[in-house]
């Protein structure tokens, strides 16, 4: 008995030494992560090789579903909203698949990108845009399956695919001129009323400049078409710090209301005390 158990012993530590031994997947993964114009792209595929083996309409059936390389679907992680073919892919992550044949690819962007290879049942309301790509020959082999991001422009970026003797590519429109033009709008404009509003409260709560903090305070209260009970509550006290008493009880007033009407009981008693403190109340 003391000999089996010994055995057993034995043969549960060899296993487990050799469950440690790492060796090389036959279609590694593969992981780029590429900035078009201001949009951040990544890309996660596993790329298996020829190995001697007929490709396309023979180990890749022409007309079949394919999960675009090896193991888990291929997929494609967009930090903005872009566009494919016309139509609109939320930020977000997709599988990519597709579907050759020997002169054009149909590619698919699926909204489910957790499966491996495959949906074992397809939903076409997953479907968030479709596409055709057509097929160029290619004047040598590609021996690994090969995705990546081609013709990169600060608009644009081609998604390309490759393997055996063929490529093909989709179009990927990114918003940059979007992005960048409504931050040119904005900084040529100017601070904004928070802008202004936050510069006040920080110079307020530090102890500066309290002038420029009022400053500020006046212009962030100017482009408010009705200032907030807390944004009152700040200004009141600037005007205080000013020993502009007069203005601060009106002011303190005014956030005193607001704060009753919100149900905020906090800033109720705040400027309550700050109106006791001020001889308002």
């Amino acid at each position: 008995m003391k000999k089996l158990v010994l055995a057993v012993f034995a043969m549960t530590l060899l296993f487990s030494v050799n469950a440690q031994i790492e060796t090389p997947q036959p279609s590694p993964f593969t992981k780029i992560e590429q900035k078009v114009g201001l949009t951040d792209v990544t890309l996660e595929y596993s790329r298996p090789n020829m190995r001697g083996r007929t490709i396309f309409g023979d180990l890749v059936p022409y007309g079949k579903l394919w999960r675009l390389g090896a193991n888990a679907n291929t997929k494609i992680t967009f930090s903005d909203d872009v566009m494919v073919d016309g139509q609109e892919l939320k930020a977000g992550s997709y599988a990519v698949f597709a579907t050759p044949n020997a002169k054009s690819w149909d590619v698919v962007f699926y909204s489910d990108a957790n499966n491996w290879g495959t949906p074992r049942e397809w939903d076409d309301s997953k479907v968030a845009a479709k596409t055709t790509a057509e097929v160029y020959p290619l004047p040598m082999d590609i021996e690994t399956f090969t995705v990546g991001f081609d013709d990169l422009t600060s608009n644009s970026v081609n998604l390309g695919m490759m393997w055996a003797n063929v490529y093909t590519a989709v179009k990927i429109d990114v918003p940059t001129d979007a992005k960048v033009s409504k931050a040119i709008d904005a900084t040529m404009a100017g601070p904004s009323a928070g802008d202004y509003y936050a510069a006040a409260v920080y110079y307020l709560s530090e102890d500066k400049d309290i002038n420029k903090a009022n400053q500020w305070m006046e212009k962030a209260m100017s482009m408010t078409e009705k200032p907030a009970f807390w944004q009152l509550r700040q200004q009141s006290l600037i005007y205080a710090k000013m020993g502009d008493k007069k203005k601060a009880i009106a002011t303190a007033k005014l956030s005193l209301e607001g704060a009753k009407a919100r149900g905020n009981a906090d800033y109720v008693k705040m400027n309550e005390d700050s109106l006791k403190e001020w001889g308002a109340m």
